[in-house]
Formats: structure tokens, sequence, C-alpha cells
């Protein structure tokens, strides 16, 4: 192993790979929430459009913030648990204003669709509230992960290692002197 090489270089490649998998990783996690949080977002329009006299984008906006709830639970003890955790109320602030441009955008869809075109029977009305979940959820993914749950700061993560290094470096002269 020539010119210092400890063996432990990493390959750029190896790099990227780590960095794609993470990510798909996290598109899982925040895929499964979001599928959840789909569900929960159209049972909840469907049985207050039904029960309820309210027109259907005042339900929707009602099953809006139910699915928001049940997603930030999701998103913060599930697809985002290691990220950092400090600043709660900051990331709760910041989830409620990207969730509440989410649900303009996603009930801004069914109100142009309803009101603009007066496509209003129950069918369209879940199409376009499932297009208007699928567009505003394209902006939350982004918002969410670039401004709401921030990754730990990378000097924290880098001292962390270097001092688990450090530590494992001092057993292993212990060690050696306690062989001698």
């Amino acid at each position: 192993m020539g010119s210092g090489s400890t063996g432990l270089k990493d390959n750029p490649r190896g790099a990227v790979r780590r960095r794609f998998d993470r990510l798909v990783r996290e598109i899982a996690k925040f895929g499964a929430v979001g599928g959840a949080g789909l569900l929960v977002n159209l049972l909840v329009f469907n049985l207050v459009r039904h029960a309820t006299g309210l027109q259907v984008v005042r339900a929707s906006i009602v099953a809006t913030v139910v699915a928001i709830i049940f997603n930030y639970i999701g998103f913060r003890y599930f697809t985002y648990r290691d990220r950092d955790k400090s600043g709660r109320t900051r990331e709760m602030t910041l989830f409620l204003v990207f969730s509440a441009a989410g649900l303009v955008i996603e009930n801004g869809v069914l109100y142009v669709a309803t009101y603009g075109f007066g496509w209003d029977s129950p069918l369209q009305s879940n199409i376009f509230k499932f297009l208007g979940i699928g567009l505003g959820t394209l902006f939350r993914f982004w918002s969410y992960r670039s401004w709401v749950f921030k990754a730990m700061p990378a000097g924290e993560a880098v001292a962390g290692a270097e001092s688990i290094l450090a530590e494992a470096e001092k057993q292993s002269h212990r060690d050696q002197h306690a062989r001698r």
C-alpha cells in the first residue's frame, strides 16, 4: 500500500452510490407515510363530504388538515427520525407553513375543477383531489427535506466520528502497552 494509503480511502463511485441509496430509502419512507396520509386524506374527505353538508373544497380542507397532522407524526418519528431534533418550534413552524402552501396547491386544483369547470361529481372531485394531493406532495417533499427536517450539520457528524476514532486509537495503545 504505497504513498501513505491506509486502505480506508473512499472511492467516489461508492460515495455516490451510498448517497443514492440514502435518497431512495428516504423517498420510500416518505412514500410510505405519504401513502398512509393519502388514504387518511381521501377517507376523511369522502366521510366529511357525504356525512355533512360542507361544500367540496371545505370538506377537502378539513381532510387535508387531518392528513397534515397524521403526516407530521409519521415524518418526524419514521421518515426523518434521524434528523436534527433541536429547534422543534422552528421545525413545527416551517412544517405548518409549507403544509399550508401544500394545502393551497392541493385544494386550488380541486377549487378550479369544481368552481371553474363545474366538475363536481363525487368521481370528478376524487380525481381532482387526488391530482391536487400529487402536486402538493411534490412541493412538500422538496420543502420538508430542504427546510423542515434538516440533516445534522456535517461538522457535528465529523466531530462525533473523530472522537470515536480517537477513543478507539487510545484503547489500541492501551492494549499494546498491556501486552508488553
